[in-house]
């Protein structure tokens, strides 16, 4: 995998999915997603870049300074965010709006197996080399698709809507995403995240996990993107 545009901490959906009761053939599309025990997977990280390939054509038809362009170009290239000018021959708004940021997903080349078990009724998540706790005590219930986290919450999942434009994002055939949020003052306990599970047009099979936890009043961040197939 390299270079796969992501939009947002989404992965391609352009608004926050809704929950719902999913249908028996989304229950085991669902099934068939999630990793397999000991999963073999490969560990994915986002890289942000900025593109110039707008602001190039306008600057170009407004009749702006092609050195002053060439400059911003390679410090683009180089992850520089660029600084308006106005040799460039366009207001600042332009300017703004056709710098555009995007982050990608590409592989760290580094795999492992995935601590994970599952039964016939759920998929249980653990720990192990590179996950760095993320995913611990996370499970998802294969009756139903709800997520339970080690905090203490639940969360139902909601359908990602396919997407095959490259420049929208990643290109999704199908997907769930779950949205969990909780808190429990008394326990010093508490959780805000969310867990993607996205099957791409490749064929490949992305899962995500972002949160914010707390546990015995301690907060802890952290993120795991992972990328795998399935038979």
């Amino acid at each position: 995998m390299s270079g796969l545009l992501v939009a947002g901490d989404g992965f391609g959906a352009s608004s926050a999915p809704s929950p719902a009761v999913l249908s028996p053939a989304l229950l085991t599309k669902l099934s068939s997603l999630l990793p397999q025990t000991a999963q073999p997977v490969t560990l994915l990280t986002r890289r942000s870049s900025i593109s110039t390939v707008q602001l190039e054509l306008q600057v170009a038809n407004a009749g702006g300074d092609p050195g002053v362009l060439r400059q911003i170009a390679v410090s683009a290239a180089r992850g520089i965010k660029p600084v308006y000018d106005e040799r460039l021959n366009i207001s600042p708004e332009e300017f703004r709006k056709y710098v555009v940021f995007q982050e990608t997903l590409v592989s760290t080349g580094k795999t492992f197996r995935l601590a994970v078990t599952r039964d016939a009724t759920r998929v249980t998540f653990g720990d192990g080399p590179s996950m760095n706790g993320v995913l611990r005590g996370v499970s998802v219930d294969l009756k139903t698709g709800e997520m339970r986290s080690p905090e203490g919450f639940t969360a139902r999942p909601a359908t990602v809507p396919a997407n095959d434009d490259p420049n929208r994002g990643l290109e999704v055939k199908t997907g769930f995403q779950w949205r969990i949020f909780g808190s429990n003052a008394t326990q010093g306990r508490g959780v805000n995240g969310t867990l993607t599970l996205l099957h791409l047009s490749s064929g490949r099979i992305v899962l995500a996990y972002k949160r914010n936890s707390m546990m015995d009043n301690k907060i802890n961040q952290g993120e795991l993107i992972v990328d795998y197939t399935r038979p």
